[in-house]
């Protein structure tokens, strides 16, 4: 039978495997899986989805993507480099594509003597995931130094949001919209040295404490308020170093869970009902998950 993507052929595969393109490196594979590259194929492929009733799911760099080994039924939409992720600096301003890396942007910013977004080094992942989940960490987030994002709306039209428009708070934003296209930053002139120095020191302390990085590894809860923390939480749980099957939680950093090879998803899923059990039976906290399983 005719795929509903025929048309779009030349970006758009059937059963494609996704375990490659996450940080976990297993799982299966989508039903369908796009990489345009225009707005245009963007607007037409999420089109026809609509048409068809196929879910979709955005795909940026990987890193809180838990697939389920059966894999998903959705159009995994992957916005790749070098489509959409054009990085341009003009005076305390810099616009970002949603596929652009954060490192990328937070390493081109402080070479620009900007300063602000060296708060996030060592957070994995787009600008287009972190503007939608406000990645961040104890040092600040990515939330506060936004003046604007162009989406695409339910309609498939762009749009701009406006800072006025937009809340970011903890992990959270009120970035809805299904897909994500760019994001201007306004940031503060800087001596480049002095932005990367806060760079290099932040990052030694966060390497210290994260798997190391040859690890297939993602980061499973949000912390419950910002003085406790989760990983705090399941170590004091006694579960630092718990197995089942491949997969196990770290002994760098207990919100961390390994899939060594040969884990399979399910091995994951197990740990994760294991930590959110323990947890709630010894503290009285419901842990809820920042991961995204699909």
């Amino acid at each position: 039978m005719q795929h509903p993507f025929q048309e779009f052929q030349e970006f758009v595969a059937e059963d494609y495997p996704l375990a490659p393109l996450t940080w976990f490196r297993i799982g299966g594979p989508a039903a369908y899986f796009a990489k345009p590259h225009t707005v245009e194929n963007l607007r037409a492929v999420l089109r026809r989805a609509a048409e068809a009733n196929i879910p979709v799911k955005m795909l940026g760099g990987g890193t809180n993507v838990l697939v389920r080994d059966q894999g998903t039924d959705a159009l995994v939409v992957h916005m790749d480099s070098p489509f959409f992720s054009d990085v341009a600096i003009e005076g305390e301003t810099i616009t970002a594509g949603a596929a652009v890396p954060l490192t990328a942007l937070i390493s081109q910013a402080a070479r620009a003597g900007l300063a602000g977004l060296e708060v996030l080094t060592g957070i994995p992942g787009t600008v287009g995931g972190a503007l939608r989940g406000n990645a961040g960490s104890r040092q600040g987030a990515i939330g506060p130094f936004v003046g604007g994002v162009d989406v695409l709306d339910s309609s498939f039209e762009v749009q701009q949001r406006e800072r006025d428009d937009l809340s970011f708070v903890d992990r959270e934003s009120n970035l809805d919209e299904p897909v994500i296209l760019s994001a201007r930053f306004e940031l503060t002139r800087e001596e480049p040295e002095a932005v990367v120095r806060r760079m290099r020191k932040i990052w030694i302390v966060k390497k210290e404490n994260q798997p190391y990085g040859h690890q297939s590894s993602g980061l499973m809860f949000k912390n419950p308020s910002p003085d406790i923390s989760a990983g705090a939480l399941i170590d004091q749980a006694g579960l630092k170093g718990t197995r089942h099957g491949g997969a196990e939680v770290s002994d760098r950093h207990a919100n961390f869970v390994i899939a060594h090879p040969g884990a399979k998803a399910e091995d994951v899923l197990h740990l994760i009902d294991q930590i959110q059990q323990r947890v709630w039976q010894q503290f009285g906290y419901e842990l809820e998950l920042q991961l995204q399983v699909w």
